[in-house]
């Protein structure tokens, strides 16, 4: 591998952030393709079907062969909560590869016997959040029902364009929680990306369902990531 492309690629993994390796496979020649990159033609569908994907192969574009070696951030799912719907995201979203972090200041919920094996935080969004900065390939979920402590955590996941944000309550309840939004700042079409009732519309009733629906939600969001704005289905 040419000592650039390398070096580019090491810098964008510590950064979490998605690249391809492209090399031409005719001649040896590699390059660095970071999302977003805009590459015309057959090879930019690939390389657009590689990002949202993960999966690297072989592909035939323009009359040559490249192999894509894709190299994305392993997903996360950061919940603000730690209430009987977290209890069930939790293991199962681990098991879907996504780890889970949960963060809730209300220490009477945020327990390690409630949430053994999890990483968990009880303190406010804020100070974790400043430590530990969302990106885009991290989902968060918000399902506390108090505005103090679910608003910031929304309007942080928002500014870093999480690939998901979601958040627990009514309509008449995310209609007010718009309206906190926009005086923290955040714009129309920020807020149009949340996802609020949460979780695909299966019918959830208890705490363990509703889990289910946000963890297909999540994952929908992730596999369809660049597709929505072309109107092409996941």
């Amino acid at each position: 591998m040419d000592p650039y492309a390398l070096k580019t690629l090491n810098a964008e993994r510590r950064a979490r952030r998605a690249a391809i390796l492209v090399t031409d496979l005719g001649d040896g020649r590699d390059r660095i393709v970071r999302e977003g990159d805009q590459v015309a033609g057959d090879l930019g569908a690939a390389i657009g079907k590689a990002f949202r994907t993960g999966n690297s192969g072989v592909v035939e574009a323009e009359g040559r062969t490249f192999f894509l070696n894709a190299h994305l951030p392993q997903p996360r799912l950061v919940v603000i909560g730690a209430v009987h719907i977290s209890q069930a995201l939790a293991p199962m979203a681990k098991i879907s590869g996504y780890p889970v972090e949960i963060i809730d200041p209300r220490t009477a919920f945020a327990t390690p016997d409630r949430f053994p094996d999890v990483a968990l935080q009880a303190e406010w969004p804020e100070d974790v959040l400043k430590r530990q900065p969302l990106d885009s390939y991290t989902a968060l979920a918000a399902v506390t029902h108090d505005p103090k402590v679910d608003d910031f955590a929304l309007k942080a996941a928002l500014d870093a364009n999480c690939f998901y944000v979601g958040a627990l309550g009514s309509r008449k309840t995310h209609a007010k929680r718009i309206e906190r939004l926009l005086a923290l700042g955040a714009t129309a079409d920020q807020i149009a990306r949340i996802h609020a009732p949460i979780g695909l519309d299966i019918g959830a009733a208890s705490p363990a369902e509703i889990a289910v629906a946000v963890l297909a939600q999540v994952i929908h969001a992730f596999r369809s990531r660049g597709l929505e704005s072309k109107g092409v289905a996941a």
